[in-house]
């Protein structure tokens, strides 16, 4: 074989072993450069000045600004008649407080009974959670013409009310599971099976712990000026 046509062969090998190598490097840097367009692309910064202009999100901000105005309105009204805590009251108020509110739970009790303290634990953690339901108690032994009216006769007696009229009761721990260490969620569930309070979701717990929250600071700021703010 002529040397020179041996030598030109293999030349010409090497040059298209050269040529595939840059496509196939070029190749290489054009999808790169795909690949970091689409990156910039999904991580771009939104203008939040633009986007707050959307006539539509707008209007989301205007509705639940003024929604969470309604709520705060609702509950200072709310507040004004009781709600939001766990009260006693006395038998001559006993008539107007529970007329004049659409919700109310009673607790009839006596100061010496081991549950009706175990029950008023319960009912005062409930009743900053539920301010639409009005939480107040009464001593049965100051109370002998609604013990009598009502026909309590084993306390406690927790009776659920709905515009002035007695719609159900909880009487003594029976339907708690029939003992003492019963939770707190677990009266909260029986009430709200019967009716008389409603199911908090998840985020209403939220602002309802921000409310709290925000109410002690208050009263910290009040009582102590001087105090951190967290």
């Amino acid at each position: 074989m002529d040397p020179n046509s041996v030598k030109s062969t293999l030349s010409n090998l090497a040059f298209g072993n050269v040529m595939a190598a840059a496509a196939r490097d070029y190749q290489k840097e054009v999808l790169a450069k795909e690949k970091a367009q689409a990156s910039s692309s999904i991580n771009e910064e939104v203008d939040l000045d633009e986007l707050m202009d959307d006539p539509e999100l707008e209007k989301l901000h205007a509705d639940r600004i003024a929604a969470l105005k309604r709520e705060a309105e609702k509950r200072q009204v709310l507040q004004m008649k009781g709600h939001g805590e766990y009260r006693e009251i006395g038998e001559g108020d006993f008539l107007g407080e529970v007329t004049g509110s659409e919700k109310v739970i009673g607790h009839f009790y006596h100061k010496e009974f081991y549950r009706c303290k175990i029950m008023d634990k319960h009912l005062k953690a409930l009743a900053p959670k539920h301010i639409d339901t009005k939480f107040i108690k009464l001593d049965a032994e100051n109370a002998p013409f609604f013990i009598t009216k009502l026909q309590v006769k084993t306390l406690p007696c927790v009776i659920l009310f709905r515009n002035g009229i007695a719609i159900d009761r909880v009487v003594g721990f029976q339907d708690l599971g029939g003992k003492d260490d019963f939770s707190t969620r677990t009266l909260e569930v029986l009430l709200t099976k019967k009716g008389i309070i409603s199911e908090k979701k998840k985020d209403e717990d939220d602002e309802e712990d921000d409310y709290q929250e925000n109410r002690r600071r208050t009263v910290r700021s009040s009582v102590d000026p001087d105090s951190d703010s967290d």
